[in-house]
């Protein structure tokens, strides 16, 4: 897409009016393509209009050529830069609406740095939705412990809160196990605002939070206290229950969802499918795993995705059922993704099979385009080869070992702040290192007197 700047300003009313007439039909146009979830297309309707005459582009028209941009898969970072330029050209990039758009971009993007600077250039950051999108940005791109200090500052600031930025917030703080931040965020929020006390949006993501963090009481406390509950609440109740190993009370619950005979009943939905599909992995339950994905496309007329298949590929690898796992793999109408044949790959490490092991490794090979990024694949094989005396074949694995491992992260809550530890880091590691020797310091001196 290529933009041209040149005015031509129209010398009479009645001119202006036809372009005023043809500006909204072009923005009408926009507006239904990107409604019928065709951004590509309007995107060439914008670059067409433009060069027609840039008469017809207002900033409505600018605010749904950034949204198109957005919504293409791997958003278009050329397409939606020149926009911006554009949109800094005719004096638009002012509008709190195409800032917002422009910020939601960069983050769809995975830009935060421009979307960071679009942000710190607004003049006056009032704005709840341009609040939301920042933090939203940062919550969605991996760093929540950002997101969790800009929307302390927001806080600080006294901005009108409403529900979709604290479930942001909250959200963020799941992704951390920030539980006492989260808990003081939700508390600060409901005294602001009393009526967040009873949005259930917002008691599903305090939920989720205690789920994430693996404080299942609180969790089931909250579930419990929760009298109108939907599909949300069951299911995060649900999957919490199967990520902490606790698939009998999993199972019970998605039981007793099925079955209340109250007029609120309540229908699964895909997502609480994976949730039963993992207690029944984590539980060695097979032939109950098979029945329930039948009745999840049977019962419930819904459409497995990756995760579902996923999700019994582990359920039969975890037992054991290699071989059925591979032919699970050929009858599926979706071609297996590299998640799906590295959940092969473990349960081939766990069991023994070298054979169907190597073959799931080529694999992963060729999905990932030989790129060997991920090391945790050669690893597995290594020490399946290990495993069944095979040296110089685990040798040979382990030479191929050319990247090092993503540093992994962690973080630790202390009152109102999070510190972040980086695996790796040495300055952080005398930090606690000499901390931990005054400690010691300080027990033996007690000690002693």
């Amino acid at each position: 897409m290529r933009f041209i700047f040149r005015r031509h300003l129209p010398s009479s009313n009645s001119l202006l009016l036809r372009y005023h007439t043809k500006s909204l039909k072009s923005n009408d146009a926009l507006k239904h393509y990107l409604e019928s979830g065709e951004p590509n297309k309007a995107l060439l309707d914008f670059r067409h209009r433009f060069r027609e005459s840039p008469c017809f582009i207002d900033s409505y028209s600018v605010l749904f050529a950034i949204k198109a941009s957005s919504s293409i898969q791997k958003a278009s970072s050329f397409h939606g830069r020149q926009i911006h330029a554009l949109a800094t050209k005719l004096g638009l990039d002012s509008v709190i609406q195409i800032r917002t758009s422009l910020l939601s971009f960069y983050s769809a993007s995975g830009d935060l740095a421009d979307a960071r600077k679009v942000f710190d250039e607004t003049p006056k950051k009032q704005s709840i939705v341009l609040w939301t999108a920042i933090v939203s940005a940062y919550a969605g791109n991996e760093n929540p412990l950002e997101a969790i200090e800009l929307f302390q500052r927001m806080e600080s600031e006294r901005i009108e809160l409403d529900e979709v930025i604290v479930t942001v917030a909250l959200s963020a703080c799941a992704d951390l196990g920030a539980v006492e931040i989260g808990e003081r965020i939700y508390r600060r929020s409901v005294k602001r605002k009393r009526r967040f006390a009873m949005d259930l949006t917002l008691r599903n993501s305090l939920l989720n939070m205690y789920v994430k963090s693996g404080d299942v009481e609180k969790a089931r406390k909250l579930f419990d206290e929760t009298l109108r509950k939907d599909v949300t609440t069951y299911t995060s109740m649900i999957v919490g229950y199967a990520l902490n190993g606790q698939a009998e009370e999993s199972l019970e619950l998605f039981k007793k969802m099925k079955t209340r005979q109250d007029s609120s009943t309540v229908t699964p939905n895909d997502v609480t499918f994976i949730g039963v599909l993992m207690a029944c992995s984590h539980g060695g339950l097979v032939e109950e795993g098979k029945r329930h994905f039948r009745s999840m496309v049977e019962d419930y007329n819904l459409k497995p995705r990756d995760a579902h298949y996923g999700c019994m590929l582990d359920l039969f690898c975890r037992s054991g059922r290699l071989r059925e796992a591979r032919e699970f793999i050929n009858q599926m109408p979706v071609k297996a993704n590299a998640v799906m044949w590295r959940t092969m790959l473990g349960g081939c490490s766990l069991h023994g099979d070298v054979e169907l092991g190597e073959e799931a490794q080529r694999r992963i090979f060729d999905l990932d385009g030989g790129g060997g990024d991920h090391v945790g694949d050669y690893v597995a094989l290594s020490n399946l080869y290990a495993s069944r005396g095979m040296w110089d074949e685990k040798v040979k694995m382990r030479d191929r070992v050319r990247k090092r491992r993503v540093p992994g992260k962690s973080w630790i809550e202390l009152g109102s702040s999070i510190t972040e530890f980086v695996s790796g880091d040495d300055g952080e590691k005398k930090k606690v290192s000499e901390v931990l020797k005054c400690l010691v310091a300080c027990m033996t001196s007690y000690a002693c007197n």
